[in-house]
């Protein structure tokens, strides 16, 4: 364990904590505690402290007891919750706590957090988690920025994350990059799920495809749709949320975000039928447009 970190703490403990717990818990040595809200309801409380079991990580029963002297901590929650979990942290921050937003937010959510936990005398930083956690985990590549990026940069190598990099002395720097590329990333994902969705319904996806591959050889179109819409059908509620902060940010620079909102509608749509991913592109197809005619739901 790093001699200048004693405690570390996660605040929520989804997809990404528990991606990252395992080499965090062996650096801390066990000096690790999660509080996650899923344990303040009935109805999740169980499988919530059953993943803290799991990976054995002491499961607090409130912000101020994951925070209790911690050195470094991680938020790590929805993006609609990100500064609802600031204001919460910073009734008990340690004094010089070393707070890392990795939530996927827009700057200016990122910068009005950044007040909350200043004025709580905590030293804000805005980190940007810029691949997927799965399979990466520890190893995915992180950026960071705001005044106390240094500290961070130490404090994270740290607690085990091997690919941190700064990204300047301003928060919403780290951000900024990582809600631009989603415009990209995710967009391509909304523009894979109309396109093969619409080839399909018009019974020309192997023609469609076959011409993209044409046009873009370097590209496997038929893995990259299947792979698309996987993380949708996943990941697509929270995909929506966190493309809502793009267009946020995309507002903040003078555009209207129009491409970057029907995104959110794709993602969202998509991922509103919770649906668990078959094998295949024409099976997940396949499944989506069965549950949006039993729905009588409409796609974007």
């Amino acid at each position: 364990m790093d001699a200048d970190l004693s405690r570390m703490a996660f605040l929520g403990f989804g997809e990404a904590a528990m991606a990252f717990a395992p080499a965090c818990h062996a650096r801390m040595n066990g000096a690790l505690r999660a509080f996650d809200i899923k344990t303040e309801a009935p109805e999740t409380e169980q499988a919530k402290r059953a993943d803290y079991a799991r990976f054995g990580i002491t499961g607090s029963a409130s912000c101020a007891d994951a925070m209790d002297a911690a050195d470094l901590i991680l938020s790590l929650v929805t993006a609609d919750q990100a500064l609802t979990a600031a204001a919460k942290a910073a009734k008990t921050l340690p004094e010089g706590a070393l707070y890392c937003d990795m939530n996927s937010v827009s700057p200016d959510t990122k910068r009005e957090a950044a007040e909350i936990i200043a004025a709580a005398g905590g030293r804000y930083v805005d980190v940007a988690v810029m691949a997927p956690v799965h399979p990466k985990r520890e190893n995915a590549p992180l950026l960071v920025s705001g005044p106390h990026a240094e500290a961070a940069l130490a404090a994270l190598k740290g607690a085990g994350f091997t690919d941190v990099a700064i990204a300047g002395d301003r928060v919403g720097r780290a951000s900024a990059i990582k809600m631009i590329r989603s415009i990209m990333v995710k967009g391509l994902e909304a523009l894979s799920a109309e396109c093969l969705i619409a080839a399909n319904r018009a019974d020309v996806t192997e023609e469609v495809v076959t011409s993209l591959a044409e046009s873009f050889p370097s590209y496997d179109w038929g893995d990259r749709g299947d792979y698309a819409l996987n993380r949708m059908m996943v990941h697509g509620k929270r995909r929506a949320a966190e493309m809502e902060e793009v267009v946020k940010t995309l507002k903040g620079l003078g555009l209207d975000g129009a491409c970057s909102q029907a995104t959110v509608d794709w993602q969202g749509a998509v991922g509103a039928l919770n649906l668990d991913p078959a094998d295949g592109l024409a099976a997940k197809i396949a499944q989506i447009e069965a549950e949006r005619q039993a729905r009588g739901a409409r796609l974007a």
